[in-house]
C-alpha cells in the first residue's frame, strides 16, 4: 500500500506497545504493596508505590519491572519463551484457582443492576478495554522467530482469543457475584479484593494477588517483545537507523533497540497517571487494526496475484465489519486523547521526511527492494 502508510502503522504500533506496557506495568505496583503487607506485613509508602493520580508520586515497582523484563529479553529470545512459558502456566492455574473459589461466594443479586451506567457505559468501557487486545496482535510480531508461521500464528492467534474470552468472562462473572461491582471498582486489586471481602478467604487472595504480579511480568514481556520486532523491521528497511537494530552475538538479540524502548517506557510507567496511559493505549490499537482491515480490502483488488501467507475469509464483509467497529470505538474516547495520538502522528511525520524517505531501504534499492517491502507489509 506503499510506504508512507507502511510507516504510519509501523510508528503507530510502537505508540501502541510502548504505552501499553507502561499501562500494564503500573499495575504490578499495587500487587506487590497488597503481597508485601499481607505476607510480611511490609507496607511500601503508596507515593512510591502507586501511580500519580492514584495517591502516590512515582511508582518505583513498576519502573523497575520494565527495566528487568527488558534484560530478560537481552539474554536471549529461548529464555524469554521458556520464562514466558512458565508464567502463563502459572497465571492459568491461578485464575483457574480465582474462578472456582470465588464461585463459592456467588450472589446472583450483585448482577441485578447489570448496567448501572446503561448502553452508554458498556460502549465508553468497550473503548478503554480493548488495550487487551494488543496480546493477541503482538503474536504476529514474532513470525519471523517461528518455524512455520502459516500454520503456527493462524492457531496460536485465534487458539488464544476464544482462551482468553472465555476465562476472562468467567473471572469477571465470578468476580462480580462476590462482591458488587460498586465495591470492586476503584481497587488497585480488584480480584484479591474479591476473595479477601467477598469470599471471605485471605490466603486464597494471597496466591490470586502472586498470580496477578506473574501475569502481568507475562504480558509487559510479551508486548515489550513485540514492540522491538516491529522497530527492528523498520531499521532492516532504513526507515529508522539501522544500528539501532544491531543484533548481539552472544545472545542474538537487539540489545540497543531494547533499551532504547525500555527506558522511556520505565519512566513513562513510573511517571504518568494510569488512566491518561490506556487511553491513548486503545486509539493506537484501533487505529492499527482499522489500518488492517482496510489493507486486506486494497491488496486484494490492487495485488489479487501476490502470494499470501494467510488469508482472511469472507473478504470485502469481515474487514468492512472490524474498519466500521474501530471507527465506533474510537469515537467514544475523549478528545484529549485524538490530540496526543495526532501529535505523535505528527512526531513520526516529521521523523519520516527527515530520515526515513531519505534512507529507504525500497527507495534505495529499487524493484528488489520494492517487492521485499511490499511482500513483508502484506
Amino acid at each position: 500500500m506503499g510506504e508512507a502508510l507502511a510507516w504510519i502503522i509501523g510508528w503507530d504500533l510502537i505508540l501502541e506497545y510502548g504505552v501499553s506496557v507502561a499501562a500494564v506495568a503500573v499495575g504490578w505496583g499495587a500487587y506487590l504493596t497488597e503481597l508485601l503487607d499481607s505476607l510480611f506485613g511490609i507496607t511500601l509508602p503508596e507515593s512510591i508505590s502507586l501511580p500519580p493520580g492514584d495517591g502516590g508520586s512515582v511508582n518505583i515497582p513498576a519502573f523497575f519491572l520494565v527495566l528487568a523484563v527488558a534484560a530478560l529479553l537481552i539474554s536471549g529470545i529461548r529464555q524469554s519463551a521458556r520464562s514466558n512459558t512458565i508464567m502463563v502456566i502459572v497465571k492459568l492455574l491461578v485464575l483457574a484457582f480465582f474462578i472456582i473459589v470465588a464461585a463459592t461466594a456467588f450472589d446472583g443479586d450483585n448482577f441485578s443492576n447489570f448496567a448501572p451506567n446503561g448502553y452508554a457505559g458498556i460502549e465508553n468501557a468497550a473503548a478503554l478495554i480493548f488495550f487487551a487486545y494488543i496480546g493477541f496482535d503482538a503474536v504476529s510480531t514474532g513470525s519471523e522467530e517461528s518455524k512455520n508461521p502459516g500454520r503456527d500464528l493462524p492457531i496460536a492467534i485465534i487458539g488464544s482469543l476464544v482462551i482468553a474470552t472465555i476465562l476472562y468472562i468467567l473471572v469477571s462473572v465470578a468476580a462480580v457475584g462476590a462482591l458488587p461491582a460498586d465495591r470492586l471498582a476503584g481497587q488497585d486489586a480488584p480480584l484479591a479484593i474479591a476473595l479477601s471481602e467477598g469470599a471471605g478467604i485471605g490466603w486464597g487472595a494471597d496466591i490470586v494477588t502472586f498470580g496477578a504480579l506473574v501475569a502481568i511480568t507475562s504480558v509487559v514481556l510479551t508486548i515489550l517483545y513485540g514492540q522491538t520486532r516491529v522497530a527492528f523491521s523498520m531499521c532492516r528497511d532504513g526507515l529508522l537507523p539501522p544500528r539501532l537494530a544491531t543484533v548481539w552475538e552472544k545472545t542474538r538479540t537487539p540489545v540497543i533497540l531494547t533499551l532504547v524502548f525500555a527506558i522511556p517506557i520505565a519512566i513513562l510507567a513510573a511517571f504518568v497517571p494510569l488512566k491518561e496511559i490506556a487511553e491513548l493505549v486503545n486509539i493506537g490499537t484501533l487505529f492499527a487494526f482499522f489500518i488492517v482491515n482496510i489493507a486486506v480490502i486494497w491488496l486484494r483488488r490492487t495485488k489479487p496475484d501476490m502470494e499470501r501467507g494467510f488469508r482472511v475469509p469472507l473478504v470485502p464483509v469481515v474487514p468492512i465489519i472490524g474498519a466500521l467497529l474501530c471507527v465506533y470505538l474510537m469515537s467514544k474516547l475523549p478528545g484529549t486523547t485524538w490530540v496526543r495520538f495526532g501529535l505523535w502522528l505528527l512526531l513520526g511525520a516529521i521523523i519520516y521526511a527527515l530520515y526515513g524517505y531519505r534512507n529507504s531501504r525500497l527507495r534505495n534499492d529499487g524493484d528488489d527492494g520494492r517487492e521485499r517491502t511490499s511482500s513483508s507489509i502484506a
